[in-house]
């Protein structure tokens, strides 16, 4: 071996819309396999791989040797922003990233509901939006405030007896048991723009759902038609206590986080949905006008108009649906509502300042662009990590 530094980690990557998390970290290893950054790391894994006894060596045979990389909480193939990765030893420090606090910035357009709550589903259900107004958008924000319960989308990765709901959508079938709510918190939550009908390119998805998978997801959105509720701590805490029937599972990442994740999903986009070319995260108030389908009609549709949208930020806890409060947030005001847009702009101390995060295509623009970067990130948290060993 060259003695050569050994460079292993945490850095961030700013995930573009339309590639998975897994995406990201095959291209990770595509990149960094041949590179001179990290051929220390390979050399004195092949040497360990080495010493290992036969039957280690057996079972590794058929194993190819890349360099270690996982990440630290999916983000939906609609979503952009901070995926936080861990290259070698750092890979062991990303279940820390799986319950941290993390910030979104979300587009929220009104009038239309999807089976994955989300512009890359399809429509199950049509409603009036005429009514909805910032104000009233501003009210019902106060019902997602603090300790919520959130129920998971109806088409997500969260398994049930072994099988993951979008799965069971999409053979027109409803799980076997149902969807459970789950505690979550919601620190912070305010609109950042409002837009009036007319003067925002959001739109509904085009495609329909089929009879059969609307008729299924019309019975579980019927199951699904109350509000949020607020929850005192001493609720929140023994609802933590109560065994799920529902387990999530992470995305293939080669992280050692992908375990931990089963119990622990991020929605958002910590929750995944997978893309739209695979199969894919109480009682309503009275007051509250309720949802009507719009009758279907024989005849040929016609331009629907424009319907209002709302950016919101938004800083929440693990395993927190941002699909499921746009849905919960059309309901909360006698409409449907969709997400049609994500950002995530924080997840634990990483942002999305340009100075602090690997942009995705600096990675096609060669080591000499991506290889200082990515050196100094990892640089940086080596000297945070014994900084923070020296505190203790």
């Amino acid at each position: 071996m060259s003695g050569e530094k050994i460079y292993e980690g945490v850095f961030a990557v700013h995930k573009p819309q339309g590639v998975t998390s897994a995406d990201v970290i095959r291209k990770l290893q595509h990149h960094f396999n041949p590179s001179d950054l990290f051929r220390p790391w390979l050399e004195t894994e092949r040497a360990r791989r080495n010493r290992e006894s036969n039957f280690q060596r057996k079972r590794r045979r058929s194993q190819r040797l890349d360099v270690k990389i996982g990440h630290g909480g999916t983000l939906d193939p609609l979503a952009t922003g901070v995926l936080v990765t861990g290259v070698g030893k750092g890979t062991k420090f990303l279940n820390d990233f799986l319950g941290c606090t993390k910030t979104y910035e979300a587009v929220v357009i009104f009038g239309a509901e999807t089976d994955s709550y989300d512009k890359l589903g399809k429509v199950v259900r049509r409603t009036p939006y005429e009514h909805v107004t910032r104000e009233a958008v501003e009210n019902a924000l106060e019902q997602f405030r603090g300790k919520i319960m959130q129920r998971p989308p109806i088409f997500s990765a969260l398994k049930v007896q072994g099988k993951k709901l979008y799965e069971y959508a999409r053979e027109g079938k409803e799980p076997p048991i149902e969807i459970q709510s789950r505690p979550v918190e919601v620190s912070d939550l305010r609109i950042v723009e409002w837009y009036e009908p007319g003067t925002h390119e959001y739109t509904w998805p085009e495609e329909e759902a089929a009879a059969d998978e609307k008729a299924v997801a019309e019975k579980l959105l019927a199951k699904d038609d109350s509000l949020p509720i607020a929850l005192a701590a001493e609720d929140v805490e023994s609802s933590k206590r109560k065994s799920p029937p529902t387990e999530s599972k992470g995305d293939g990442t080669t992280s050692e986080s992908t375990s931990t994740a089963k119990k622990q999903k991020v929605s958002d986009e910590g929750s995944a949905a997978p893309a739209p070319s695979e199969p894919k995260d109480e009682p309503e108030a009275a007051d509250q006008p309720q949802t009507e389908t719009q009758p279907e009609s024989s005849e040929p549709s016609k331009p629907q108009p424009q319907s209002p949208a709302v950016k919101i930020t938004m800083t929440v806890s693990s395993g927190f649906y941002v699909r499921s409060l746009a849905h919960d947030l059309g309901k909360a005001v006698g409409s449907c509502g969709l997400m049609s847009a994500l950002i995530r702009s924080r997840q634990a101390d990483y942002t999305l300042e340009p100075e602090r995060i690997l942009e995705y295509k600096d990675l096609d623009a060669g080591e000499e662009v991506w290889g200082p970067k990515v050196k100094g990130f990892l640089e940086e948290w080596e000297k945070k990590r014994a900084a923070e060993e020296g505190s203790k």
